[in-house]
């Protein structure tokens, strides 16, 4: 494949995930294979868990669920990720003056 500006785009995979018992058909980057594969496994086994716990009409209650769930997991892991990069700028910050003042002496 090539883009329109005359370079080599990356090839895409195209693979097919089950998710709640239907078949999906995507086209992603190779390296994202394993992932989206994760992600699909780790969905199934939330349905799983979810049609042992709650009584609902058909698997797309259960899929709502799962991707409610993971959503809010996301913003939780939002909240944690900006305090790690505050705690590692600030980290640099230090490392850098001392520098600074190692190289001023």
């Amino acid at each position: 494949m090539y883009s329109s500006i005359g370079g080599m785009m990356d090839e895409l995979l195209n693979v097919t995930v089950i998710v709640a018992d239907r078949p999906y058909r995507l086209k992603i980057k190779p390296e994202e294979e394993e992932n989206v594969r994760r992600a699909a496994k780790l969905v199934n086994q939330k349905v799983k868990d979810f049609q042992k716990s709650y009584a609902a009409k058909d698997k797309q209650d259960y899929l709502a669920m799962s991707a409610l769930m993971y959503a809010v997991e996301t913003f939780k892991d939002e909240g944690k990720v900006q305090i790690d990069e505050s705690a590692f700028t600030q980290t640099l910050n230090r490392l850098d003056e001392s520098l600074t003042e190692f190289l001023q002496s």
